[in-house]
């Protein structure tokens, strides 16, 4: 039953920052997922992959894992290294390397 917490990176299709500011808590699945020879699906009998919490700091959700005794690993947020920059500084006056064709 481990747990993981960490903070969600936005997706592809996202250009601003909403749902990566809070940390989440998930359970670990304890049982892979099965193919049901009815429909095809894939199915789990395990409820805990259903459950999601979210905390505002990664000290609370450290703080509710230790308080219900759930065993965690925490994943650190990967931060980008260059800083964002808007489509018309490829059209600068004064920018600092040639812009080619």
């Amino acid at each position: 039953m481990l747990a993981r917490i960490y903070q969600p990176a936005r997706s592809a299709m996202q250009s601003g920052k909403a749902r990566t500011v809070k940390w989440v808590l998930e359970y670990e699945p304890e049982r892979p997922r099965e193919v049901e020879p009815l429909m095809g699906w894939t199915a789990s009998a395990d409820m805990r992959q259903q459950v999601a919490l979210e905390f505002d700091t990664l000290d609370e959700a450290v703080a509710y894992a230790q308080k219900n005794a759930i065993p965690f690993q925490v994943f650190e947020p990967h931060k980008p290294s260059a800083k964002a920059k808007s489509y018309s500084d490829n059209f600068r006056f004064d920018r600092k390397i040639q812009w080619t064709h």
